[in-house]
């Protein structure tokens, strides 16, 4: 299968404008007839959803929740991106994209990229209209602040609440359109196949999850929105409903899944604490602006703080190892997430771990709460301040930029970060690979398109931090109302498309035979303990270090749970009810699949890059080793039942960007 990319030709900074103006448009009163199927309610399905009913479609949105505003958008801390240069420090929108494509370890579209540049723009200005709280500096302009990879500040934020703030701004949108009727909301329904009718994207199978009826759903197109598959690895930072399953049933229907080893791990989360966790809690990146990463130097006081008898502030400042300020030290504790995580483990492995398990590093603000304390003293006149004083100043000022960052930290540890360093570690957070999508967001199945973190387009292997809030209201905003059209021109006068189609009466009957299998089963293990299993070896064998020998074990332990999966899973209760078990076991026997898949990618992919990283290829001094010669591609995987996954390949083609090794020191 060839891979066309459908990239506009011209110049790069001209492309998005040029394509715009001479795309093929949808006249008004056309588009008043034909329908689009929206799945996922997040920031990129809601903005999606508005906008299309706003230009007069008629939009079906569906979410799993009981209502849009509990997507796991909402969860995102702090910040959004944006090339505004409202700092005046330099920034643009080409670096911007420079930024976000050298984040990514040079595994990104360029054209696609620099659209995103483009229109971060304009999301900055629709949320402020929409009434998004950003925070502002003391004359009212909005703030910003930096994220790692980057040394200028284009981050805009509203405290450690940024993604529920652009949610609600979006939901509002939304409403809006469900109150005039061009939007037909279906709440708590979750899309269990993919329709195709002559080839083309026509329709979802769903469930609805209050009375368990199969349920078939037409349009002339769908849009899928329904974020990453980091759960597959079971403890992540992703609420725990988060799933692969309507991607999954796309790929099931000849949908490719493109770079699914390129999994984000996120440096500064709260460490593991016991077996007893279902999920991990994130400490926004944003906090690494002002707190400082270190591990003590000497062995001896590693035991002393693992076993209690010392704690960070008993660590001189000469016996601390600043390990980022050290390695990195042209961007210091703002190195982008990968390189952070990476060397967060390579401290644990050699033996300074802080916490009883040995994986955790500290994350301290005394530094900063000084210098903001002496800052505010000298502003408020106060002279020889005491260092009491001080410290009171500088907390009040790191309260007011983090504080309800700090509350949740306090409130799962037990522990007051003001007084005490943090203890972090990483974990599972984002994933750069998804459905793969052309410059019209549209997939290779001609009729579905993908949005946000559902489709692998923009971030290459490693997502620079604010980056996925900017990608999901870009795409949903911004990019899918224009290239849309591309395909709907040509649908204007197929009529409303039959739902009692064959091809839908065939899916449901599928739909059906999956859950009765499931159901019929009747085994002696939990969903959850499959889950569970799976999510340790992905872990093990595709975290955040891989090798080819760990993989192939790692496979194969796949393949042999999958089959005691589906010989002895026990899933209470029927199909016609309410019944979350029955939920969980269909999404968990997708991610049974897609796990055998991301490993059948980091396989097969003999380099290290972004967020894989294959121990075998690593520089002396441990850093990711590209391989441009023979991996500048995008690897877009058929999954083929019962046989390997069949790969084809989309070139990366850098014309504006100069390839080299990434460093950031």
């Amino acid at each position: 299968m060839k891979l066309d990319s459908k990239i506009p030709k011209g110049e790069l900074a001209e492309k998005w404008t040029k394509y715009r103006g001479t795309m093929n448009l949808v006249a008004p009163n056309n588009k008043r007839r034909i329908e689009i199927i929206v799945v996922g309610t997040g920031l990129a399905g809601a903005s999606a959803a508005a906008t299309l009913g706003e230009l007069g479609y008629k939009v079906k949105a569906f979410t799993f929740h009981d209502s849009p505003r509990r997507a796991h958008s909402i969860a995102a801390q702090g910040g959004i991106n944006a090339a505004k240069n409202y700092q005046n420090d330099g920034d643009s929108v080409y670096r911007l994209f420079y930024d976000t494509v050298k984040g990514g370890d040079y595994r990104s579209r360029e054209a696609n990229v620099h659209r995103l540049a483009e229109v971060s723009r304009n999301i900055i200005d629709q949320c402020v209209a929409q009434a998004v709280p950003f925070a502002r500096e003391y004359g009212g302009l909005l703030a910003n602040r930096s994220f790692g990879g980057v040394q200028v500040s284009r981050t805009f934020y509203a405290r450690g609440q940024t993604g529920q703030q652009l949610l609600l701004g979006a939901y509002q949108a939304l409403s809006r359109q469900i109150s005039r009727g061009s939007v037909t909301m279906y709440n708590r329904h979750e899309m269990l196949d993919l329709v195709k009718i002559d080839g083309k994207a026509r329709g979802i199978i769903a469930r609805n999850l209050l009375t368990g009826e199969i349920e078939k759903h037409a349009a002339h197109c769908v849009v899928l929105a329904t974020g990453g598959y980091g759960n597959v690895f079971y403890l992540s930072t992703n609420a725990m409903g988060s799933n692969v399953t309507a991607a999954w049933r796309a790929v099931s229907k000849g949908a490719l899944m493109a770079n699914p080893c390129y999994t984000q791990i996120h440096p500064t989360c709260i460490p593991v604490s016991g077996e007893y966790q279902s999920k991990l809690t994130l400490m926004s990146e944003s906090l690494r602006n002002d707190g400082r990463v270190w591990v003590p130097k000497k062995k001896e006081d590693v035991m002393a703080i693992r076993e209690g008898r010392k704690n960070g502030n008993d660590i001189a400042e000469d016996d601390r190892d600043y390990y980022l300020e050290r390695r990195y030290p042209a961007f210091g504790n703002l190195v982008p997430r990968d390189v952070a995580s990476r060397a967060a483990k390579t401290a644990c492995d050699e033996g300074h771990g802080v916490n009883s398990t040995g994986l955790a590093v500290f994350l301290d603000f005394a530094s900063a709460i000084e210098r903001y304390g002496k800052s505010e003293a000298h502003s408020q006149g106060i002279e020889n301040a005491s260092s009491a004083k001080i410290k009171e100043l500088g907390e009040a000022v790191v309260e007011a930029k983090y504080g309800n960052l700090f509350e949740m930290y306090e409130k799962i540890t037990g522990e007051n970060p003001y007084k005490m360093p943090m203890k972090i570690y990483p974990a599972v957070h984002y994933t750069m690979g998804g459905l793969w999508v052309d410059y019209n967001l549209e997939t290779n199945v001609p009729g579905l398109f993908a949005l946000g973190e559902c489709n692998f387009s923009d971030h290459g292997a490693n997502r620079l931090g604010a980056s996925a809030l900017m990608q999901g209201l870009a795409d949903g905003y911004f990019v899918i109302p224009y290239t849309i059209g591309q395909f709907l021109s040509k649908e204007i006068r197929t009529p409303q498309i039959d739902h009692n189609d064959p091809a839908f009466n065939h899916a449901a009957k599928e739909t059906e035979a999956r859950i009765d299998k499931l159901l019929g089963v009747k085994g002696n293990q939990s969903v959850e303990s499959f889950h569970r299993r799976l999510g340790k070896i992905m872990w093990e064998y595709c975290g955040m270090a891989r090798n080819k020998e760990g993989l192939e074990k790692g496979r194969k332990m796949i393949q042999d749970l999958r089959k005691e999966f589906w010989g002895d899973v026990f899933v209470p209760g029927t199909s016609k009810e309410f019944n979350p078990e029955l939920e969980k076991a269909l999404r968990v026997a997708d991610f049974l699949e897609m796990g055998e898949l991301m490993i059948v990618d980091a396989h097969d992919r003999n380099e290290s890059c972004g967020g894989h990283f294959r121990t075998e290829y690593r520089s002396a001094e441990g850093e990711a080793e590209r391989n441009d010669e023979d991996y500048k591609y995008v690897a877009a995987w058929a999954w083929i039942n019962d046989g390997d996954p069949v790969l084809h390949k989309e070139e990366l083609e850098f014309n504006n960007i100069e390839l080299k090794t990434r460093s950031y020191k």
